[in-house]
């Protein structure tokens, strides 16, 4: 199963990107033998400013044609790291070609294309600025991959 990441915005190089990279190539690498991947970042703009419906149209462009939409969003569902590593699993073993996670612009996503979401998930009550956002989802990835394949990374 392809997994993307959909986010408004791009990363200049520093360590929120350092870290994306490693562990972008962490979940390609363990997720392969489990049939994830490879984990694909769109870092997409809205060069004309025009809010969250502009930023709505740019996002639904880049999520692949029947990908099972996953909005990060604070109204989302909180997870743990094992729930969300077996939701992944269910997700991989239901035949999905690809899922694609949505990060919004600074106010969020619209509420068209949150109704369109197929599943979402909150980090928490607090907002996340949607370059630590992409972090911690690229972190979580991996730890799912971890738990999946069995790996000590994860410790309870």
């Amino acid at each position: 199963m392809r997994v993307h990441i959909c986010a408004m915005g791009r990363l200049r190089s520093g360590p929120e990107a350092t870290l994306i990279d490693d562990y972008t190539t962490r979940f390609d690498r363990t997720g392969r033998a489990l049939g994830l991947g490879p984990l694909t970042i769109h870092q997409l703009e809205d060069k004309k400013g025009g809010g969250m419906k502009s930023e709505a149209d740019i996002l639904r462009r880049a999520i692949p044609n029947g990908a099972l939409i996953c909005t990060m969003d604070e109204r989302g569902k909180v997870l743990s790291s094992p729930s969300f590593a077996q939701k992944l699993g269910d997700w991989r073993d239901d035949g999905r070609q690809d899922v694609a996670f949505v990060i919004g612009g600074a106010d969020g996503i619209d509420p068209t294309l949150r109704a369109k979401a197929d599943f979402s998930i909150s980090f928490g009550k607090m907002v996340w600025p949607h370059m630590l956002a992409r972090t911690m989802l690229t972190e979580q990835l991996y730890r799912a991959a971890s738990i999946l394949a069995g790996s000590p990374y994860h410790r309870v």
